[in-house]
């Protein structure tokens, strides 16, 4: 799969205002990453924050989703430059951001994740740019990958304009048990407050022109498709483990 030509399409679909629909990945096995790679996803998000998917087994996960022509995301830990740069030079397409809460703090994690000019992100052979055979057309890629912030504080929702202003920001993804939780609503999600401030999240990105996301994590088409229909333009259906979840338990017979 050539990754680059991937993150194009997903930016050009974003841009043209048409939903880019991923998935998300925790349990760490490539079986697992090969089965959602064929399943038609944009892209699939590993998670490194709340997954148990460590740095040692990215190259495998991304090979197995490569295979299906799905662009390997990872949604990293946090916005350290030790975490961007491992799980690009893995060979991740983009990264997303979890706990972005001003400016400064998406510039410093889009920075850690682009190589000179562009950025501050080390330079050298790895799995990425297959160990330097490819290092002169990666350099490209590693000039902007994907770019996503997770929305997940009532301190980013006042800061909000501004983060949208960064340069380079692909998408925001909502992260509605931790913005819920820090308005000391946990899980409240019909909350008029809750409520006004998630569509003060979307009037936002609508007004800075920046793809606002949402996962819908129960697998269901009619939710799916509501969440299109408000305006989400990036969004994960599901979890790997969410779906067996769903779909392994024992029938009622």
């Amino acid at each position: 799969m050539n990754r680059l030509e991937k993150i194009r399409l997903i930016r050009r679909s974003l841009k043209a205002g048409k939903p880019s629909i991923g998935s998300w990945m925790q349990i760490p096995h490539p079986s697992v990453a090969e089965i959602m790679g064929q399943a038609g996803y944009d892209w699939v998000a590993v998670d490194m924050e709340h997954g148990s998917i460590g740095v040692q087994q990215l190259p495998d996960i991304f090979r197995a989703l490569e295979l299906g022509g799905t662009l390997p995301l990872a949604r990293i830990a946090q916005g350290e430059t030790k975490d961007c740069k491992q799980a690009l030079d893995a060979g991740a397409g983009g990264v997303i951001v979890p706990m972005i809460e001003s400016a400064e703090q998406l510039t410093k994690a889009r920075d850690a994740c682009r190589w000179a000019p562009a950025g501050s992100r080390g330079v050298g052979f790895s799995r990425a740019n297959l160990f330097g055979k490819n290092f002169e057309s990666y350099n490209e890629e590693a000039q902007a990958p994907l770019l996503v912030a997770m929305i997940e504080h009532a301190r980013a929702v006042e800061n909000l304009a501004d983060i949208l202003q960064v340069e380079g920001l692909d998408a925001v993804m909502i992260g509605p048990y931790d913005l819920s939780a820090s308005m000391g609503l946990t899980a409240q999600f019909e909350s008029p407050k809750f409520m006004a401030a998630m569509e003060r999240i979307r009037i936002l990105c609508a007004q800075y022109d920046i793809p606002c996301g949402a996962h819908v994590v129960a697998p269901d088409v009619d939710v799916l498709k509501r969440r299109i229909a408000e305006g989400y333009r990036f969004i994960a259906y599901s979890i790997d483990a969410v779906f067996l979840t769903k779909h392994a338990a024992f029938p009622l017979l």
